[in-house]
Order: C-alpha cells, then structure tokens, then sequence
C-alpha cells in the first residue's frame, strides 16, 4: 500500500460498509470496467501507509474510522463518476476524501467538485479549442469578404454603363 500511495496522484477514499454482497459485487464490476481500483484496508494500516508514502496525507487521518475502501484511478473524475452513478441505486459508497494531483477534498459535499474535475485529456482538447478559435475566425472572415468582393465586382462588371 505505501508503494501504491507513492505513486499514486488520485485516490478515493469511501466507505461501502453494510453493502451486501450482490451490491458489492456489482460495484467492484462496475470499477472494473472503468479501469477503477478498489481495495478494502484497515484504518491502522492505511494510516501507516500514508505516514510512509512521503505524501502530506494528514489531513485525511482524521477521516479514518468505521470502514473504509480505497479507490484508485489514473483518471481524476472518473471515481467521483462512478460513485455519483451507483448511489442512484444504493445509498453508499459514501465520500470519505479524495487525492487529487496534490489536492485534498474532504467529505462527500465535495462529490460535485470532483465530478466537475476535467482530466488532463480534456484541458489538452480545450485549450486547443481557444487556441484554434481565433485563426478560424479570421479564416471565415476572409473567406466571407472574399465572396462579398467577388459578388460586388461581378456585379460592377455586369452593370451597364
């Protein structure tokens, strides 16, 4: 766990505790379809871990009772996504706090926030859409007056004199 810590930049903390099993199971389906880790800890040993993993985790020490599971993803909406999916049938996994590239989020009103967190993917695709925005822009512009000068010249020549 202190290894998977080390390396991770996003991990969920939840808890799934009183889900019976054919829920259960169905959620570890669910997260494996959509390339999301889950793994049940201790507390204890979870704390050990983070102590160890070199990470600032301390403020989720304070989160760490009753049971809990860890999800981890290489995308960072992607766990809330699943979350926010299953508790339309189940009243759990409830949020604990999240990792997010060096961010902490605490609590399961932060649900929203982090299902509103765009991957590194989808800024990439956006700035290249602010980027391209204003050079299409001219493009359609010259098209367009290129076309209104071409009418207004085929227009003058057609008129008589």
């Amino acid at each position: 766990m202190v290894e998977k810590l080390k390396e991770a930049n996003i991990f969920y903390l939840t808890d799934i505790s009183d889900l019976n099993v054919e829920t259960s199971g169905h959620l570890r389906r669910l997260c494996f379809k959509r390339n999301v880790e889950l793994q049940m800890i201790k507390n204890t040993l979870l704390r050990l871990a983070m102590k160890k993993s070199g990470k600032n985790l301390e403020p989720f020490y304070s989160i760490l009772t009753g049971s809990t599971s860890v999800m981890f993803s290489e995308v960072p909406n992607d766990p809330a996504k699943l979350i926010q999916e299953f508790r339309k049938r189940s009243p759990k996994p409830i949020l604990k706090g999240a990792w997010v590239e060096e961010t902490a989020y605490l609590g399961d009103d932060q649900l929203n926030v982090l299902v509103n967190i765009k991957s590194k993917n989808e800024l990439v695709a956006d700035l290249i859409a602010l980027l391209q925005s204003p050079a299409k822009n001219v493009i359609s512009a010259l098209q367009s007056g290129g076309a209104n000068l071409s009418g207004i010249v085929k227009t003058l020549s057609e008129r008589p004199e």
